[in-house]
C-alpha cells in the first residue's frame, strides 16, 4: 500500500492484528533464546543493567520485575548520558546489560552497549533488526522476530520484544516456557472479545483533554506504554504513575475531569491496585480498567482480558490498549500511522 493511498492507521491496525502469528513464530524460535540464556546463567551475573528508550524502555522496565523477581537479582536502569556526556566508566565486571532497541540504531545506546562491553559486562542486545549496530557491538543478541513495522507507533515490536524478555529471562531460570505456550491463542482470544469494549471506550473518552494511566507490579510497564501511546497518536496529555506514587501526591490533581485508565490482571500487582482505584473513584474520576481483573475494581468502563500467569499478563493487556490508542487517534482526526513530529527511528546521544 503506497502513502498515497493508505487509509490513516491502515498499518497500525495490520501490524496490530499480526501479533498473535508473531508470538507464534517467537516460541517456535525458543532453542536460540535458550541459547543466550545458557551462556548468561554460566556466568552468573551478580546483577543486571537495563538501557533502553522510548517504547523499549518500558519493556526494560517489565524486564526489571522479571530479573528481580524471577531470578532475585537487583536490576538498574542506565542512564545514558552517564556514559555519552559525562563519560562515566564504572566497573562492570560479572554484570549483565541487556541493551533493548526495536531498531538497534540509537547511537545513545550503541555507545553504552560498546562501553559496557570494555567495561567487563556480559552484553547482550534485544532487537527487531539483525544486522543492527547494536547486535554487532554486543557479545551476544536476541532477535525479537516481529517482521518490518511501517507505522511510527510501535506496536508487534513492542509486545514482540515483551515476549523475547520472557523467555530469555524464564530461560535462563531454567524454564521451558511453559505459561507462554498459550500466549498465541490467547492473543487472538484477546483481540476478538474486546473489539466491542474498546470502540465503546474510544466513543467514551473521545473528548478527553487529559488522561492518567496506573498500575503495579508487571503490569506498569504497560501504563507507562499506554501515556506513550496516547501521547504520540492522540495527542493526549498523559501521565504514568505506579499505583503506589499515585497516591504520595498525584492523586490530589485527579477530579471528575480525568479520564483513568487503569491496568489491573490477576496476581499481587492487581490485586493491590484496586484501594488505589477506590481513592480515585471518591474522586469522582472516570476510570476504565483493563486486564483480567478489570471486573474486580470499581470502573466506569471494563475491557476483559483472558487470565494468564501474572507475569505475562503484559503481552496481552497491551492489545486493547494498542487498539484504544488507534481508535482515538483516528477518531480525533489523526493518522497513527504518521504521528505529527516523529520518525520511526530516533537518534540521540
Amino acid at each position: 500500500m503506497s502513502e498515497a493511498t493508505a487509509q490513516p492507521g491502515a498499518r497500525m491496525t495490520a501490524e496490530i492484528a499480526e501479533q498473535p502469528h508473531v508470538f507464534g513464530d517467537l516460541l517456535a524460535h525458543r532453542a536460540e533464546i535458550a541459547e543466550v540464556a545458557t551462556r548468561i546463567a554460566e556466568r552468573r551475573p551478580r546483577f543486571a543493567l537495563l538501557a533502553a528508550r522510548g517504547s523499549s524502555d518500558h519493556a526494560a522496565l517489565y524486564a526489571k520485575y522479571l530479573i528481580e523477581v524471577l531470578l532475585q537479582l537487583p536490576v538498574g536502569l542506565v542512564s545514558p548520558s552517564t556514559t555519552t556526556l559525562y563519560g562515566a566508566q564504572p566497573d562492570l565486571t560479572d554484570v549483565l546489560l541487556l541493551s533493548v532497541s526495536q531498531s538497534g540504531g540509537s547511537p545513545d545506546l550503541l555507545e553504552v552497549t560498546e562501553a559496557g562491553r570494555k567495561a567487563g559486562a556480559t552484553t547482550v542486545a534485544v532487537t527487531n533488526t539483525a544486522e543492527s549496530p547494536l547486535n554487532r557491538a554486543a557479545e551476544m543478541s536476541v532477535g525479537i522476530r516481529a517482521g518490518q513495522e511501517q507505522a511510527v507507533a510501535a506496536t508487534k515490536t513492542y509486545s514482540a520484544t515483551l515476549l523475547a524478555l520472557y523467555l530469555l529471562v524464564d530461560a535462563v531460570r531454567g524454564g521451558n516456557a511453559e505459561h507462554a505456550r498459550a500466549l498465541p491463542e490467547l492473543a487472538r482470544t484477546t483481540l476478538d472479545t474486546t473489539e466491542q469494549a474498546v470502540a465503546e471506550a474510544v466513543h467514551r473518552y473521545r473528548f478527553a483533554d487529559r488522561m492518567v494511566t496506573t498500575a503495579r507490579g508487571y503490569s506498569l510497564a504497560t501504563a507507562c506504554e499506554a501515556a506513550l501511546k496516547l501521547a504520540e497518536t492522540s495527542y493526549l496529555s498523559a501521565r504514568a504513575y505506579s499505583g503506589a506514587d499515585l497516591l504520595h501526591g498525584p492523586v490530589a490533581a485527579v477530579d471528575a475531569e480525568t479520564a483513568v485508565l487503569a491496568l489491573s490482571s490477576a496476581g499481587k500487582g492487581g490485586a493491590s491496585t484496586r484501594e488505589v482505584l477506590e481513592a480515585v473513584h471518591e474522586r469522582g474520576a472516570d476510570i476504565c480498567a483493563i486486564g483480567s481483573a478489570a471486573a474486580d475494581v470499581p470502573a466506569a468502563h471494563r475491557i476483559g482480558v483472558p487470565d494468564c500467569a501474572e507475569e505475562l499478563a503484559p503481552v496481552l493487556e497491551v492489545l486493547p490498549v494498542q487498539r484504544l490508542a488507534l481508535g482515538l487517534a483516528l477518531e480525533r482526526g489523526g493518522d497513527p500511522d504518521n504521528p505529527r513530529g516523529l520518525k520511526k527511528v530516533t537518534r540521540t546521544r
